[in-house]
C-alpha cells in the first residue's frame, strides 16, 4: 500500500490529526531496506561462486585466494549489517503508522462522530433520581469507599445484589455469544510485550496500561489482547466460516490523564469485568461481520430495556489498530447524557499482520485474515441499569430478560 497507493496512507494520517510526514519517512526507508538486502544478497551469491573457485583451485593459489575470501566475507558481513539497520528502522517507522481508516469514516476529533441511530425513548421519573452510586449504597451493591480502602482510588465493591447483578449480566451475554457461534475462552490477563505491541496498544496510549518488569509482562486492559495473541504465528482455516472467540476477563487499567473526570461511581474505575466478542474473518468479509457485532451489542442493550445511540467514531477518536469503530452509548438520567458502554472496532489485517495470523488463499499462498473485536457485556453498565430502571424508594426493577439469572428476582429492594 505505501508503494503503490502512499496517498490513500496519507489521507487516513490527516483524518487522525497523525503525522503525515512518516509515510514518507516509510516510503524511503523501505527504498534503502530494499536496496540494502538486494546488496547483501549480491555480495552473498559473489561470495558463494567466490567459495566455490577457492575449492577448485591448485594448492600453490589457495593460500592468496583464502585471504581474498576472508576480505570478501568481511564484505559480506558489513552489508548484511546494513541490511539488518535498515530492516529495523523500516519496521520502527512503519509501527508508527496507524491502520489506514476506512471510507466513510469522518474526520476529526472525540466530538466529530456522526450519529447512526438513537434507539428507545429517555427515561423520565416523578422523582427526583439518585445516581448509581447512590443507589448502590442503599441496595448495598456497590461499596466504594471500602474500595478506595483496600485498593486507592478508582476501586470497588461489587456486594451482594450488585456481584449478582454483574453475573447475571455476563452470563446472559455469554448466552448470547453461544447462540450466535462464539467459542468461550477465558483468557489470561498476563501477556508478553509482542502480544501486546501486536494489538497496537503500546503506542501513545501506553501509559494506560499496568507493566510488571520483573516478569516483563502487561496486564490486559481488555481480553481482546489475548485473543488476538491466541493464533499468532499460525495459519487459520476460516473455509467454515470466522472463528468466534468470547473471551471472559477481568481487565486493568491506570486510567493515566484522567484525574478528575468520572471520579464519582465506576463508570472510569482501575479493574472490571468483561466479555468481549473476537472474530478472525477473511478481510472481504469484514465490513460485513462488523455489523454483525453491532446487532449483538444492540440486541444485547434492549434486552437490558435501555435507551441508547449508535455513533461512527471520528477517525482521531479511533485506537491506533482500529480502521473503523462503532460506540454504543446508552442515557444516564442522571448525567442528562450519553455515555459509552460497548465499541466494536474493525481493525482490518492490522493485528494479524503485526502477529502473523494468515489463511490460506485459494492459490495456496498465505495472507493475513482481518480481526474485530466487540464487547458484549462489562461491569460498566450496571450504571445505565440501576439509574434506567429505579423506583421512588431507591429499589431497582430487575430487566425482564435478566430476572432467570437472577433467580427469577424481580425488584432489588433496599438493605438496612
Amino acid at each position: 500500500m505505501l508503494r503503490d497507493n502512499p496517498e490513500s496512507v496519507r489521507r487516513s494520517q490527516e483524518a487522525r490529526g497523525d503525522s503525515v510526514g512518516l509515510v514518507d519517512e516509510a516510503i524511503a526507508a523501505d527504498a534503502l531496506r530494499r536496496s540494502t538486502i538486494g546488496e547483501y544478497e549480491k555480495l552473498r551469491a559473489e561470495q558463494n561462486a567466490f567459495g566455490r573457485h577457492v575449492a577448485m583451485a591448485p594448492k600453490d593459489e589457495k593460500k592468496a585466494l583464502v585471504q581474498q575470501a576472508q576480505k570478501f566475507a568481511g564484505r559480506v558481513k558489513e552489508a548484511q549489517a546494513m541490511a539488518t539497520e535498515a530492516e529495523t528502522e523500516f519496521n520502527r517507522i512503519v509501527r508508527a503508522i496507524a491502520n489506514p481508516i476506512l471510507d466513510g469514516v469522518p474526520s476529526g476529533g472525540e466530538e466529530d462522530f456522526v450519529l447512526l441511530r438513537e434507539v428507545g425513548e429517555k427515561v423520565s421519573f416523578d422523582f427526583e433520581p439518585r445516581d448509581h452510586v447512590e443507589i448502590g449504597e442503599i441496595l448495598k451493591a456497590i461499596d466504594i469507599t471500602r474500595g478506595t480502602k483496600v485498593s486507592g482510588s478508582r476501586f470497588y465493591f461489587l456486594r451482594g445484589v450488585g456481584a449478582r447483578l454483574e453475573l447475571a449480566l455476563m452470563n446472559m451475554a455469554l448466552d448470547k455469544a453461544l447462540a450466535e457461534g462464539f467459542e468461550p475462552l477465558i483468557t489470561p490477563t498476563l501477556v508478553r510485550p509482542e502480544v501486546m505491541a501486536g494489538t497496537g496498544f503500546l503506542g501513545e496510549h501506553a501509559d494506560e496500561i499496568y507493566y510488571l518488569p520483573a516478569d516483563d509482562l502487561y496486564l490486559t486492559g481488555t481480553s481482546e489482547v489475548a485473543l488476538a495473541g491466541f493464533h499468532s504465528d499460525e495459519i487459520v482455516d476460516l473455509t467454515d466460516g470466522p472463528l468466534r472467540y468470547a473471551g471472559w476477563s477481568t481487565c486493568y487499567r491506570r486510567e493515566a490523564g484522567s484525574a478528575g473526570k468520572d471520579n464519582r461511581g465506576i463508570l472510569r474505575v482501575h479493574q472490571f469485568n468483561k466479555l468481549e466478542m473476537f472474530s478472525y474473518v477473511l478481510p472481504e468479509e469484514a465490513e460485513a461481520e462488523h455489523l454483525r457485532l453491532v446487532a449483538f451489542q444492540e440486541a444485547m442493550l434492549q434486552a437490558c430495556e435501555l435507551s441508547y445511540r449508535v455513533i461512527d467514531v471520528a477517525a482521531g477518536d479511533l485506537g491506533s489498530s482500529a480502521a473503523r469503530k462503532y460506540d454504543i452509548e446508552a442515557w444516564v438520567p442522571t448525567q442528562g447524557t450519553y455515555r459509552e458502554l460497548t465499541s466494536t472496532s474493525n481493525c482490518t489485517t492490522y493485528q494479524a499482520r503485526r502477529l502473523d495470523t494468515r489463511y490460506r488463499t485459494e492459490s495456496g499462498k498465505t495472507a493475513p485474515v482481518a480481526t474485530l473485536n466487540g464487547t458484549l457485556a462489562t461491569t460498566r453498565w450496571l450504571v445505565a441499569i440501576l439509574e434506567t430502571h429505579q423506583l421512588a424508594d431507591g429499589s431497582v426493577r430487575v430487566p425482564v430478560a435478566l430476572r432467570p439469572y437472577l433467580g427469577g428476582l424481580e425488584i432489588l429492594e433496599p438493605r438496612k
